[in-house]
């Protein structure tokens, strides 16, 4: 029984795993649609900061999402350097998924 207790938990926390990476692959593709890697990298700045450093910033910041979900959509200018970020065309549900992705690196 002990036996079956543990192949039981391990096959639900490999579908937990892969909810995962599923969630992650989808917002990485909801990037790649909406040009957010034209300008962004996970580990280097490019034009805008790198994700890491945007995580690291907000790290530990409860109102993180919906501010930079915010500042997705309405764009912004001055919190990385002179170069501004323009508007962009996303729900508010998405930009929230965005920025989610973004905070996991």
């Amino acid at each position: 029984m002990k036996f079956v207790h543990i192949a039981v938990t391990a096959a639900i926390a490999g579908m937990a795993m892969a909810g995962q990476v599923y969630a992650a692959e989808d917002q990485s593709a909801l990037a790649k649609s909406k040009n957010c890697l034209t300008c962004h990298t996970v580990d280097k700045k490019l034009v805008g900061p790198a994700y890491k450093e945007v995580a690291a910033k907000y790290k530990g910041d409860a109102k993180a999402v919906d501010t930079l979900a915010a500042k997705v959509i309405a764009g912004g200018k001055g919190n990385w350097g002179q170069v501004p970020m323009p508007p962009n065309k996303v729900t508010e549900d998405e930009a929230k998924k965005l920025v989610t992705w973004i905070l996991s690196h």
